[in-house]
């Protein structure tokens, strides 16, 4: 049976997570030029243990992601330059975007090209570990794998985030949900499940 002390130990790493998603993500944006870091692009492995890929960038995206990807569109659709859709995208991702943790589902999503043979493989699996590792945090993720339609909110969202920066975005992408299993999952530090960073969701 999970227990309440269970329950709360899963919502405490997964607020833990998302909080230090949103903070290595705000830094890139403001600081590194949008270069996704190690922390955004974790190992993935079969359930065995098996690696998979050695790195491969994910996304975390809006609860309610419907007007910011209104915003990505924008930008993508009103210029075919790549700089000034650089630029817009730097300037909305860097304001408050990443501030507020609770705005974001756990759900995180990946941009696979048509025909990938990674992507293949883990819908084939169904199942993965994502192994996030930054600045001497370290997360193990059990996540379960599906494929998301095109008139998916998270796909759309997907889409044009990676479309404001990548010029030779393929017209029918697969984009892969990645659903975490908090109850499995690990930090290390471990997270702590009292005190001022367990805050209520």
């Amino acid at each position: 049976m999970f227990g309440e002390e269970e329950a709360g130990a899963a919502a405490a790493i997964r607020d833990h997570f998302l909080g230090w998603q949103c903070r290595i993500r705000q830094k890139a944006v403001r600081q590194d030029g949008g270069r996704p870091s190690a922390g955004m692009r974790p190992r993935i492995l079969a359930p065995d243990g098996a690696e998979l890929a050695e790195a491969v960038t994910l996304l975390i995206v809006e609860e309610d992601s419907a007007d910011t990807t209104a915003q990505f569109r924008h930008i993508v659709k009103k210029t075919h330059d790549p700089r000034q859709r650089y630029e817009a995208a730097m300037k909305l991702l860097a304001s408050a975007y990443y501030q507020h943790p609770e705005a974001f589902s756990d759900r995180m999503t990946g941009l696979f090209q048509p025909g990938s043979g990674l992507a293949g493989r883990l819908l084939g699996l169904g199942r993965a570990v994502l192994a996030f590792h930054q600045y001497g945090q370290s997360y193990r993720v059990p996540v379960t794998v599906e494929e998301l339609g095109e008139d998916d909110p998270p796909w759309q969202a997907t889409f044009w985030h990676n479309a404001m920066f990548n010029q030779a975005m393929p017209a029918h992408p697969h984009v892969l949900a990645f659903e975490p299993d908090w109850t499995r999952a690990t930090a290390f530090p471990p997270v702590e499940t009292e005190g001022p960073l367990a805050r209520a969701r």
